[in-house]
């Protein structure tokens, strides 16, 4: 790509303060939103984009092409995601990937500013999620879900259900799960009913 050829394309995309880097990919000083366009893939390569990063509601499979920093909000929600591969490592504010077919939050930003909001995908583990991450996260309509409303969506119990192994597939071992009950100090239900998965 040429460097008249990203000009044209920021001009097409409304895309004003930036800057063309010797990679041909570009650094926004602002807000970049790339929504509702029918786009199946980036038009352009981002770096950084200092404000938010909006590509949602498009046909997008794949999001090469993101930048690697985001200062405010990313939304790539509603599209035909398998794979978050290409996420920035960092957004600032909040992060949107929900409604798409996403089987894992693999890829996904190391550090999030605001909400985590992944709802209406096909997650069934917390696997790569950061070590340590303990901040609200949105699961609703995943299996994995589930899961999560057994200790009230309390963010600390996804260490210790990933340290313990608590998830194998599609099965839940009860005796792993008990463990992290006594881990948090939370008492252990008397009845625990899985839809999604075996409990073994």
């Amino acid at each position: 790509m040429t460097t008249s050829e990203v000009h044209n394309l920021c001009r097409k995309y409304g895309i004003i303060d930036y800057t063309i880097n010797s990679d041909m990919s570009i650094s926004v000083n602002g807000y970049v939103d790339l929504s509702s366009k029918n786009l199946k893939s980036l038009p352009i390569k981002f770096k950084e984009v200092s404000g938010n990063f909006n590509c949602g509601y498009n046909q997008l499979t794949s999001l090469e092409g993101c930048p690697e920093t985001v200062g405010g909000d990313l939304s790539c929600y509603g599209n035909q995601l398998t794979s978050l591969k290409g996420c920035p490592e960092t957004v600032g504010g909040h992060f949107y990937c929900g409604n798409n077919n996403l089987p894992s939050l693999e890829y996904c930003p190391e550090t999030v500013g605001g909400d985590f909001n992944c709802y209406g995908n096909q997650i069934t583990n917390f696997d790569g999620l950061p070590e340590f991450f303990e901040q609200p996260i949105y699961l609703l309509g995943n299996p994995v879900h589930e899961i999560y409303k057994l200790f009230k969506q309390d963010p600390r119990c996804i260490y210790w259900i990933r340290e313990f192994g608590v998830i194998q597939g599609d099965e839940v071992v009860r005796d792993r799960l008990e463990e992290v009950y006594h881990t948090l100090g939370i008492s252990i239900p008397k009845d625990i009913k899985l839809k999604e998965y075996i409990l073994v």
